[in-house]
């Protein structure tokens, strides 16, 4: 069993070095705390980005006999395929009763309005830890969202959970997880202490800090620690951390309590000042910018304060706005690049059609551009299997309350549509996908074959989508008020599980409309993409349609 948990680890650390080695710096999550928002809720996000399993599976809350042992898992995220199978570590003893959950590629939310986004940060390689730890991230996601009901609680169990067992690494980054819950949003990092831990040594087998994001703030985690200054912990209401911050990074020669320099715990733990400015950073600098009338400067970015107090209410718009950012009107536009351009007959200089926001490895190869300008500056990435962001609002019950805002592929060119957390199921198409064949009968094929079809010539396609894109998108904000007191109305008068009912129909209704779109629309890229048929497009190129109202 050892050995084989060894090969599977080599093999998902030379997956992530070789084939991953700078998109695993690629997901973000942006958190506003309730009074920043335009209605008073709570929000994170995510975008999951790589090959990861994308199929929507909600498990039912369960009781269980005593005595029961609960499974931890390796690569949950991929538990699919078969590259990476689902391995069993270990196990821990089970609670009576589980909540329901969400799970797709990570898990996310549950029955209580506790949602929890994921961002992989860097970090001190010293804090590698050693094959003895068996807790990953995501299985710490599963037990908080099984076991808990509050942010607060679910930091307080995850740190527990790591501290025990071990935080299990992916190569030696660390991780943060952005918690919310109708009240309170909070930003958990965790980092390893180093290769000869054991659970024997009776040791800690992980450290880990979690600051509450002011409820009038908002913050964006851009695969950077984001953690301050740690100083007298003991008196703060916005922190909770483990009792070893100080004994591990003194043990690995991070820091020195004689030096009495502050205890920095993004530069300590997070190696933040070491970071590519470019990579982690610019997602970061775009929203800090976006949301201050202050100049963020992009080369101070690891600096920035914890969290900024918004120009404005944020709003689900604001939240489209960021994540669909592909940098196209920025300084950083890699669609303006002098490889895209040529001279047409009329001695004009012509962006060509081709000329894409969403480069893969061969076209910067072929401009001999920047990789990473184009690849990690943005939010929205063409590998993206998973993104969404989330409402947990105080004064709903839990079944309305918590709405995610969910979207297949990359969200640059596909909707985010809400699922209640009160839906019983979501459609078969929702819940099946099979990454190494192509299926129809899967909705992640129909929004992934749209975003393949549309960067072929971005130019004269990428209207077409969001011409079906953004009506969809603002008729579905239009319509959550009145779907929302049409299911408080059935909550009151039939109960929650007719409530619940309805909100399936509902969710099921949107997932359908969107999904039947976006084969549509496959259908007619296919047509404009054939070679006997893009010439009619050129050199008359339609003017750009007036469809994006975010102004992307």
């Amino acid at each position: 069993m050892k050995l084989k948990k060894v090969l599977v680890l080599m093999f998902v650390t030379l997956m992530i070095s070789a084939i991953l080695s700078v998109s695993i710096y690629a997901c973000t999550d942006v958190v506003a705390g309730k009074d920043a928002t335009i209605d008073g809720s709570v929000m994170t996000s995510h975008t999951v980005d790589w090959r990861y399993d994308s199929d929507i599976v909600i498990v039912p809350a369960q009781d269980h006999a005593p005595g029961t042992m609960a499974p931890v898992y390796l690569n949950i995220p991929y538990n699919e395929q078969e590259a990476a199978p689902l391995t069993k570590l270990g196990e821990i003893p089970q609670v009576p009763h589980t909540y329901k959950y969400f799970h797709g590629a990570y898990p996310y939310a549950n029955e209580f309005q506790l949602i929890i986004g994921e961002t992989t940060i860097g970090g001190a390689t010293e804090t590698i830890n050693s094959e003895d730890a068996i807790m990953t991230i995501e299985q710490a996601e599963v037990f908080a969202l099984e076991r808990t009901k509050t942010a607060r609680e679910a930091v307080l169990l995850m740190g527990e959970l790591m501290e025990k067992y071990g935080f299990l690494q992916s190569a030696h980054l660390g991780e943060c997880l952005t918690v919310t819950d109708p009240n309170e949003a909070w930003v958990f990092e965790v980092f390893g202490v180093g290769p000869i831990w054991s659970p024997k040594t009776g040791k800690s087998g992980a450290v880990w800090a979690a600051q509450r994001v002011p409820d009038d703030h908002i913050t964006c985690i851009p695969n950077s620690s984001r953690i301050g200054e740690i100083k007298d912990p003991e008196k703060r209401d916005d922190l909770l951390i483990s009792s070893n911050y100080i004994e591990v990074a003194e043990s690995l020669g991070l820091y020195d309590s004689n030096s009495e320099e502050p205890f920095i715990w993004k530069y300590i733990y997070g190696d933040a000042e070491n970071f590519d400015a470019w990579a982690q950073y610019y997602r970061l600098y775009s929203a800090y910018n976006y949301f201050s009338d202050e100049e963020y400067a992009l080369e101070d970015a690891y600096k920035y304060p914890f969290s900024i107090k918004p120009n404005k209410k944020v709003t689900k718009e604001d939240y489209v706005k960021l994540y669909t950012n592909s940098l196209k009107g920025t300084p950083y536009d890699i669609t303006e690049e002098e490889g895209w351009y040529y001279t047409n007959s009329k001695g004009e200089k012509v962006k060509s059609i081709l000329a894409t926001p969403q480069m893969n490895w061969h076209q910067t190869a072929l401009l001999g551009t920047e990789f990473d300008k184009g690849d990690l500056g943005s939010f929205a990435r063409y590998y993206c299997s998973v993104f969404w962001f989330s409402q947990a609002r105080s004064w709903l019950p839990n079944e309305i309350g918590g709405v995610i805002w969910y979207g297949l592929d990359n969200p640059e060119n596909s909707p985010f549509i809400p699922m209640y957390l009160g839906v019983n199921s979501v459609p078969e198409s929702w819940v099946r996908l099979e990454r190494d064949e192509y299926d129809e009968d899967s909705a992640w094929w129909a929004f992934a074959t749209v975003d393949d079809l549309v960067n072929q010539y971005y130019g004269i396609l990428k209207p077409r989508v969001d011409a079906v894109k953004y009506p969809m998108q603002e008729h579905m904000f239009m319509m959550q008020e009145p779907v929302e007191e049409k299911a408080l109305e059935i909550y009151k008068a039939e109960g929650v599980e007719a409530a619940k009912e309805f909100l399936t129909k509902h969710t099921h209704s949107y997932m359908h409309w969107a999904e039947s779109a976006y084969w549509d629309l496959s259908k007619k890229l296919k047509l404009w993409t054939n070679n006997n048929n893009i010439f009619q497009y050129y050199p008359d190129i339609p003017e750009v349609l007036d469809t994006d109202p975010y102004n992307n």
